[in-house]
């Protein structure tokens, strides 16, 4: 497969999910609106327990998105930015820890050799983008013992972006059927 049909396939998979997204939102928008009597706190136990998981993705964008549509879309962004880039720390933990059961994949060692070029800005663009390869570079930053302050704040920076734009899409999408 070329460059540019894997391109094509990524714009359409991602269409797909949008698409889907709204659908799901336009659906269950009243139980959606039954979700915010948890408030900020709750968003941010969430976001905690949904990026605490090693690998196995759990969909805490689409609570954001949903949580978008109840509250101030920028106040979640921050309470969901803030406990998705503390969950986070899971796996840089890991790594740290020296832990990694993944060192020996050829992935892991690129994503490695990113972190030690690239750290901090790979760091805040996987966060950035919703993709299932943020533990990687979390547990190469705590291999690589990034000072955990530059990792939560190119974290956070990259999770407050992509939480804001999921915010501000849920609220879109049921203001547009209010």
């Amino acid at each position: 497969m070329n460059k540019n049909q894997h391109d094509t396939i990524l714009h359409v998979l991602v269409l797909i999910l949008v698409v889907g997204l709204t659908i799901l939102l336009f659906i269950y928008r009243k139980e959606v609106s039954h979700l915010g009597v948890y408030g900020y706190p709750g968003i941010f136990i969430i976001s905690i327990i949904v990026n605490a998981t090693i690998i196995i993705p759990l969909p805490g964008i689409l609570i954001t998105t949903a949580m978008g549509a109840v509250f101030n879309p920028l106040g979640v962004a921050l309470v969901a930015g803030a406990g998705s880039t503390f969950g986070e720390l899971t796996g840089y933990l890991a790594g740290f820890g020296g832990q990694v059961i993944v060192e020996k994949k050829d992935w892991y060692e690129r994503v490695m050799k990113w972190m030690k070029k690239y750290g901090d800005i790979t760091i805040f663009t996987l966060a950035l983008i919703p993709n299932p390869l943020f533990d990687l570079a979390g547990m190469a930053a705590g291999t690589l013992k990034m000072p955990v302050w530059r990792f939560l704040m190119a974290c956070f920076l990259g999770k407050f972006g992509k939480m804001l734009i999921f915010a501000y899409f849920g609220a879109k999408v049921i203001a547009l059927f209010n």
